[in-house]
């Protein structure tokens, strides 16, 4: 005999374990299906690991340069199976917190395969035997893996994915990370400031290709000043794998070039994961982005919904899963909910970090608007100077005509928490006025927000006048 429960959910993921506490909260039956445990690739190898190993390049980086401060450190090194123990330590704590939350909520978990065998029918292979599962609603949450891409080479032995490079036995003397979104600015940033010699390689006229164009300027600028090598308009064409590393090939404007290296790390995307989930008991097809859905995250087919990086809308962004799955549980039991994808912010946890929200200036631009922009470079912030992490700046653009607030964009640290404001600023459809009558506290980074806004329309009060 079938389980029966009010709805199931497979994959337990930022989205789906985000959707099953959400739906326990409003009184429903739920049970999560997953092949391994709680957390899905963000809690188990991707954004908390990441983050974790972000940290030791960061505090290795301070420790090296705590003469500035006054603080004398001798002897600074940095121990990579260390670091890597804390890494594992930190997603221990953080997926048996998750596994503690759907426990205490009621929410039954179920570690296994799920196939659909009809709309409402799933069978799930579990390590002891089989168990079919009945659900009023079905979410589809399994997320994505790395995408690959018809480079000769690019399954060898010493190419390695996100998870692979943070499981390295030893810390690689070179690296050529290939793509500069998230994930490969991110590694370019904790294996430069480890001492690792990093080329780093992208297809696309600039890094950070998704987020305005300054901000990629200003992470290219502070990568270089690091050592980092960046290629961009290059297109890896094949990699050689010898005893002792890799040749990595490319084609670049000035012609052909490769680079010797220890490891390539591929960092080309991610590929939504579509296969041995039944679809096509149900008629879906889903394309390369995914399963299609509406605002409410419905599939085609009824009482089925798609959520997270398998879905086909949306941005592949952790919070934008749990967000869509709030969406998807509530309407399933009855409330109005909708997806709106206007103020999502994306982040890129570099040192220093990178944050967006909105239209960025070109797409603005594109719109036909009349753009007015405004910068505050974070060397004229009194905290950041204080704190001797100047590297930055905060960039709005808004609407010449109505004053909107269309975008805002972040270089500097911490730059992931002062989003939140430019965030609720386009949420709430705010304009400059309403920015600039906002007290802002000091001393702070927020501070720069405010001056940038201020900036727009020339009024910023610690920019020096021009000559």
């Amino acid at each position: 005999m079938a389980l029966q429960t009010d709805i199931a959910i497979i994959g337990a993921g930022p989205g789906g374990y985000v959707a099953a506490l959400r739906a326990a909260q409003m009184g429903a039956d739920v049970t999560v299906i997953d092949k391994r445990r709680a957390g899905g690739v963000c809690l188990n190898e991707g954004c908390i690991p990441t983050k974790a190993m972000l940290r030791t390049a960061e505090v290795y980086a301070l420790a090296r340069g705590a003469g500035t401060f006054g603080v004398g450190v001798q002897g600074v090194s940095l121990d990579w199976g260390a670091a890597q123990k804390r890494m594992r330590a930190v997603v221990e704590q953080e997926v048996r917190g998750v596994e503690m939350l759907l426990s205490r909520a009621g929410v039954r978990l179920l570690i296994g395969e799920a196939a659909f065998m009809r709309p409402d029918i799933l069978s799930v292979r579990l390590e002891d035997g089989e168990e079919r599962v009945q659900a009023r609603q079905i979410l589809i949450a399994t997320g994505s893996r790395t995408a690959r891409a018809p480079i000769p080479g690019l399954d060898g032995p010493r190419v390695v994915d996100h998870w692979g490079a943070l499981n390295l036995e030893a810390l690689p003397a070179s690296v050529c990370i290939i793509g500069a979104g998230a994930i490969g600015l991110e590694f370019a940033s904790i294996f430069c400031e480890m001492g690792v010699e990093v080329t780093l390689v992208e297809m696309l006229p600039r890094i950070a290709p998704l987020m305005d164009q300054s901000v990629g300027e200003g992470l290219a600028w502070s990568l270089e000043r690091r050592g980092v090598e960046i290629l961009t308009s290059t297109r890896v064409t094949a990699i050689e794998h010898g005893a002792e590393g890799s040749r990595v090939a490319m084609a670049t404007p000035e012609g052909e070039r490769a680079v010797e290296v220890e490891v390539v790390l591929s960092a080309i995307g991610r590929s939504p994961n579509i296969e041995g989930l039944g679809l096509e008991v149900l008629g879906l097809k889903p394309t390369r982005a995914g399963i299609a859905v509406d605002s409410r995250m419905h599939t085609a087919v009824p009482g089925v919904y798609a959520i997270g990086d398998v879905a086909a809308e949306g941005p592949m962004l952790a919070h934008v899963a749990s967000h869509q799955g709030i969406v998807a549980v509530e309407d399933a039991l009855g409330h109005t909910a909708r997806m709106d994808y206007s103020a999502v912010p994306n982040c890129i946890f570099t040192l220093p970090e990178a944050a967006s929200v909105g239209l960025t200036e070109e797409q603005a631009r594109g719109k036909g608007i009349d753009v007015a922009t405004g910068v505050f470079a974070l060397a004229n912030n009194g905290k950041a100077v204080a704190y001797g992490d100047t590297e930055g700046f905060v960039k709005v653009v808004a609407d010449r005509e109505t004053d909107a607030v269309l975008g805002v964009h972040v270089v500097g640290p911490h730059a992931s928490d002062l989003i939140l404001e430019g965030t609720v600023a386009i949420a709430l459809e705010s304009t400059l006025d309403e920015i600039e009558r906002t007290i802002h506290p000091h001393p702070t980074l927020g501070e720069a927000i405010a001056e940038a806004v201020l900036a727009v329309r020339g009024r910023a009060l610690h920019l020096p006048r021009p000559r």
